[in-house]
Order: C-alpha cells, then sequence, then structure tokens
C-alpha cells in the first residue's frame, strides 16, 4: 500500500469542522475525515517545528537527546528505511528549515522539492516601519504579500508540486510526504479569504508577539481578532488546495491503494490563559518590551497547542472516531507497518494500524509533550537561527485520558487540570489534588529515565515544587 502523509503546520484541532467547529470553512478536509479514523486524543511530542519533524522522521522523542539542530547523521530516518526497500520517496516541503543551514531533514528521500517558505520571501511593509524590526529577519508587522495570483502562494505551490509527483509516479510504490507551512504566520492569505471572516478588513492586525499581549502597548483586542481572522482566512486556503490535491489523488485512481495521514505539528494562541498570542513566551520588561534579543521565559503547554487534528484513511476500512492517546512519534512506525515494514528496535513510537482498524484497541495510558528540555540560562537555536538564552527550565506537560498536569521546575507555577469537567483549562487544581500532582509527576519522571535523559537536565526535574 502506498502512503501519503500531509502536515499543515500550526493547525488548530478545534479550527476544523470535523472536531466540531461551525464557523470555519474546512470542505476538503472534513470530506477526508469523513473517510477516516478521526483521532480525537493525538498529541505532540517534541516542540515546536523541527523537534516535531525529528519526531516524525524517526519515531523517537528526540526532545529528550536534542534541541532545534540539524538531524544527526546516525539517525535511521523513515524515508531511509523504505528507499533501501526500493520504495519511492519524495517530500515537497515549503517549511523552510528542512536543508537549511545544513539541517539535513532531507535525508532518506530520494526525491525532495522545497518550495521557498515565507522566510525567503519578500514583505512589502508600511513605510514607517523601522529597519531592523523583527520583519527585517523574520516576520511581524504589518506585513503584505508579494504574490499576484493565489496560486503564486506558498501553500498552493506546494500542492501544485505535489500534484505534479503524482502525474509521474502514481504507478509505482511510492510514499509521499507534504508539510505546508501555511497556515503557521506571517497571515497574509488572499483578501477574499480574510474577508470570510471579516468583512472589509483592512489588512491592520496584530502579529504574534510571543506573550501576553495585554501587557503590549499598542495592541488591542480588535487587532488580535482581525489576525485570528487572517490566521482562519489561511486554514480556509489550504483547505482549498488540500481539496484540489484530493482531487488529483481521486482521479488516479489511489484511493484504492494509498493510505492518506493529515496532521499539524502544534497549535496556537489566540489570547487564550491570559492573553497569550503565540505559542512561547518572549521575557518582557516592566513596559512590555522584549529583553534583548529575546529571552525565553515560561512558556506553558495548553490544549491549544498540544491536542492536534489527526485523520487517518485506509482503503476498504469503516471511518470512526478513536478517542484513546497517541502521540506524534506514533505515526513513523504507522507507515512503516503499513507499508509492510518491518520496524527497527530503535524506534519508541507505536504503530496507530491497530487504532485505524479497530477504535476499541487502548491507546496510550499518558504522554509528554515537552519543548525539548533545557536548564534556565543555557542557550538554544530559535526559528530565525539565532541563539537565544532561556530564562527558565523548559517546561512540559503530562496528559492522562482525565488530567493533564503542566510541569514546572519553579515553584507556584505548575498547573493540573480536569480534561472531562473542564476541557478549556479554566480551573487549576495544582495542591487541591496533591496525590494526583504526584502521580503525574511520577509519570514525568518515568518517561524521562525512560528516554534517558541528560543527568543534568533530569536532576532538576525530579523535584516537585509546587
Amino acid at each position: 500500500m502506498n502512503v501519503i502523509w500531509v502536515i499543515s503546520d500550526t493547525l488548530r484541532r478545534d479550527h476544523v469542522g470535523a472536531y466540531g467547529n461551525k464557523e470555519i470553512i474546512t470542505p476538503s478536509i472534513d470530506a477526508l475525515a469523513a473517510r477516516s479514523v478521526r483521532f480525537d486524543r493525538h498529541y505532540i511530542a517534541g516542540f515546536p517545528t523541527m523537534p516535531t519533524r525529528a519526531d516524525y522522521l524517526t519515531g523517537r522523542w528526540t526532545m529528550s537527546y536534542m534541541q532545534w539542530e540539524p538531524l544527526f547523521k546516525d539517525e535511521v530516518t523513515l524515508p531511509q528505511l523504505l528507499s533501501d526497500k526500493g520504495i519511492h520517496t519524495a517530500a515537497v516541503v515549503d517549511t523552510p528549515f528542512y536543508i537549511r543551514n545544513g539541517m539535513n531533514y532531507d535525508m532518506g528521500f530520494r526525491h525532495f522539492t522545497e518550495i521557498p517558505g515565507q522566510i525567503n520571501q519578500q514583505w512589502i511593509v508600511d513605510q514607517d516601519t523601522k529597519k531592523g524590526s523583527v520583519v527585517h529577519t523574520i516576520y511581524g508587522g504589518d506585513v503584505k504579500a508579494d504574490w499576484r495570483y493565489e496560486a503564486d502562494y506558498i501553500s498552493p505551490q506546494t500542492f501544485q508540486k505535489a500534484m505534479n509527483w503524482l502525474d509521474r509516479h502514481y504507478k509505482e510504490d511510492f510514499f509521499l510526504y507534504v508539510d505546508t507551512w501555511d497556515p503557521h504566520e506571517p497571515w497574509e492569505p488572499p483578501q477574499h479569504y480574510r474577508e470570510l471572516y471579516w468583512p472589509g478588513h483592512d489588512g491592520k492586525q496584530a502579529m504574534p508577539v510571543y506573550g501576553y499581549w495585554p501587557q503590549i502597548p499598542g495592541i488591542t483586542q480588535e487587532l488580535v481578532d482581525k489576525a485570528h481572522a487572517s490566521y482562519c482566512g489561511e486554514v480556509t486556503m489550504v483547505d482549498t488546495w488540500f481539496g484540489y490535491f484530493m482531487k488529483k489523488v481521486e482521479n488516479l485512481g489511489l484511493m484504492q491503494n494509498t493510505m492518506i495521514i493529515f496532521t499539524s505539528d502544534h497549535g496556537y494562541y489566540f489570547g487564550e490563559h491570559g492573553g497569550i498570542l503565540g505559542k512561547m513566551v518572549f521575557a518582557r520588561d516592566e513596559r512590555g518590551k522584549m529583553k534583548g534579543n529575546g529571552i525565553w521565559s515560561h512558556s506553558p503547554f495548553y490544549e491549544e497547542v498540544t491536542n492536534t487534528p489527526l485523520f487517518i484513511y485506509m482503503p476498504g476500512n469503516k471511518p470512526g472516531n478513536y478517542e484513546g492517546i497517541t502521540s506524534a512519534v506514533d505515526l513513523m512506525p504507522t507507515v512503516m507497518e503499513t507499508m509492510g515494514q518491518k520496524i527497527p528496535d530503535r524506534v519508541q513510537g507505536k504503530s496507530l494500524l491497530p487504532a485505524v482498524k479497530d477504535q476499541t484497541v487502548p491507546g496510550r495510558s499518558y504522554t509528554v509533550s515537552a519543548h525539548p528540555f533545557i536548564n534556565g540560562g543555557e542557550w538554544m537555536k530559535s526559528v530565525d537561527g539565532v541563539n537565544r538564552m532561556t530564562a527558565e527550565d523548559s517546561a512540559a506537560t503530562v496528559t492522562t485520558a482525565e488530567w493533564t498536569f503542566l510541569y514546572d521546575t519553579e515553584p507556584g507555577m505548575s498547573e493540573l487540570y480536569n480534561l472531562k469537567s473542564d476541557p478549556r483549562q479554566l480551573k487549576n487544581l495544582i495542591n487541591e489534588k496533591p496525590e494526583k500532582d504526584r502521580e503525574l509527576h511520577k509519570l514525568l519522571v518515568k518517561y524521562m529515565r525512560e528516554t534517558k535523559l541528560a543527568d543534568h537536565l533530569l536532576k532538576p526535574r525530579l523535584e516537585l515544587r509546587l
């Protein structure tokens, strides 16, 4: 059986119609979901962009032994294993970090196409934007995409290239990996997509502040809401072009012999949990100004970021919903088993093929979602290639069927929520359930020991400081 694996970066689970959203337009994703098994408790492992891709390609808990950095040469990757068996492996990506600066994430693919993504693109900025602002290095401020036609935008290009590849190779045994960075910021879809969610949108919107927006001068609720409208527009643009891609898959007769996986690497905050706008938090001074070149501060992992969409279509399989806990590390062995390949012993994920076939199969008893482990005062590379210091030890979240525990080494910073009674995580029960605090912390310690976290990272996290 062939496999097509599609990733849409930063796509929130609760922004997809198949998960109950009635306002955001996602008919193409919903159509696939209706023919697939929908996974309701699928969680990230590492975080953000490239750590998740490392988990995807290796099936391992890479946040325990690597940061945002090149894939190690001795890693055994999914495309390597499949290519060695004569399967045509191909990737079409616009996420801009697979190969730049020697990142090595193309390792093992027989065919690799990279569409220059948003970070490589030229942007039109307001004339009063100061030189040296973040927009000149990555994105931010008021930006406007310099594309003439919708087909010229990044995610449309990606799906078109993927369709072209299928035209040439659909008769072969293949694994096709399609990764688009949309709806990752900067949010600049064609105007008609914006106006689906904010009629008359003038382009003025907040950009991610990676912090608590009420503390930052100049950011208003309206600007945040307009940013969200643009994000929703990008979600619908991705859905539109994914629909064209799926039509090509159907026209080529591939629905009869191809598994299709659709997922995302993480979600995003649009003002939840005290006003976070972004997915991590920068340290700021009393005026709301970012400190220095950016210092990472306490960045908790709530459901909006950790619980991601996942649909798996398999020819001849009955659609359904799976409510067990699964992890991003489980997708690599799923592909291996589906394609009839032996899963290497070093792979730590568990194939989801049994759950696809039988939705009563038990899921994981718990899972861990975390930024690559790092201690306060240490430095790590960020999305823009800049090394930034971390103000505090990195956080981690433990999730079970009923509970989620947001662990932090600093006293007073950990959080506990009952997901059954409080799915939006509004009532922090830390200290009210001391036995549950201890139980979930023990699970985190168990995970860290089993994944052989280095001693200098393990020791500060062995103690539960409430």
